[in-house]
């Protein structure tokens, strides 16, 4: 780079040397008055004027934009990040498939309580199970419970649903979500088969038993149940066994999770208020006698763990490679 010297002035910019010919103070007779040979120096009115760097590094080390001379310092200045879309592709069909799978879950687990309704122990003649908190609530003394439970799940299911859709990856969010409910409905489906307790509330109406078992009436069980959304304030909820573990306490937990995690940190209030639902309808549930404290129990842990589990190895690429005897190449 080459800059034209200034009017009226024969600096050089490629030295810290001045080049302009020097005058003889005392010959022009311009040595101002007590001036002694210590003091003899050239003045210079515009500091602009003096050379930057000497001439020979100038032409040693001509300007490069990758060398630099040794009393340059160069200075790194990131390019603006430009963000790639692809990074973080939607898949729109992913999140449809993980859709279809949450969905299919739900159905298999309203067939299977439909099938346990026949299995479940006569309340006449099997009383509820010894419990540490259900043993000192008595039957119907908070029987709005249930409902207020359902009414927070209401509350939270909406605010992750905003959080969902409103999150800019929303897609990528909204198939996580799908698919840790259809692993959490499935395993419910087997907990809840495999071993049916016996009422923990005699008043809690239940359906009359039909003593037998078709497609039809397994079929009409399901869609009765689907159609209020497994939820007992509609009163579509009217079939009993689905006890271990605690499909209410699967939403709020879920909820707050995932409202916690996709949300910034600012949103405190929002946390909490999340996390106070969630804790306010397990305590609800408990005092309602509408489950066991061991479907509580079970459902906070397996949801919690499965959350945090799945989120591990999303966020870790070295988990998502599988290494045979550590040495093998990655598959």
């Amino acid at each position: 780079m080459v800059l034209e010297p200034k009017t009226g002035s024969q600096c050089d910019y490629g030295s810290f040397e001045d080049t302009r010919p020097l005058q003889d103070p005392i010959a022009n007779g311009t040595e101002p008055a007590g001036a002694t040979e210590t003091n003899a120096v050239p003045e210079v009115d515009d500091l602009s004027q003096e050379p930057l760097i000497p001439q020979e590094w100038a032409l040693k080390f001509p300007p490069s934009p990758r060398r630099l001379s040794p009393q340059h310092v160069k200075i790194d200045i990131p390019t603006p990040a430009i963000r790639d879309k692809s990074a973080f592709p939607p898949e729109k069909l992913k999140t449809l498939y993980a859709f279809l799978l949450m969905s299919c879950s739900m159905v298999a687990t309203t067939v299977t309580l439909a099938m346990v309704h026949e299995r479940v122990p006569d309340r006449n003649e099997v009383g509820p199970l010894p419990d540490v908190v259900l043993d000192h609530v008595k039957e119907n003394q908070f029987g709005w419970g249930l409902y207020s439970s359902e009414i927070l799940i209401m509350c939270s299911t909406t605010a992750t649903f905003l959080v969902v859709f409103f999150h800019k990856h929303r897609f990528i969010v909204g198939r996580r979500v799908f698919l840790i409910l259809c692993l959490l409905y499935l395993m419910r489906c087997v907990t809840m088969s495999v071993t049916v307790l016996p009422m923990a509330n005699k008043t809690y109406y239940c359906s009359p038993k039909a003593n037998s078992t078709s497609f039809l009436l397994i079929a009409g069980r399901a869609l009765h149940l689907l159609s209020g959304f497994g939820l007992s304030i509609n009163g579509q909820h009217v079939y009993c066994g689905d006890y271990l573990y605690s499909g209410h306490t699967v939403i709020l937990v879920l909820c707050y999770l995932v409202i916690q995690e996709y949300t910034p940190r600012r949103c405190r209030l929002l946390h909490w208020l999340a996390w106070s639902a969630a804790v306010a309808g397990m305590v609800f549930i408990l005092i309602s006698r509408a489950h066991y404290t061991v479907d509580v129990v079970v459902a906070y842990y397996v949801t919690t763990r499965l959350f945090w589990i799945y989120h591990t190895l999303a966020n870790n690429l070295e988990l998502k490679v599988l290494k045979i005897f550590n040495s093998g190449p990655d598959i």
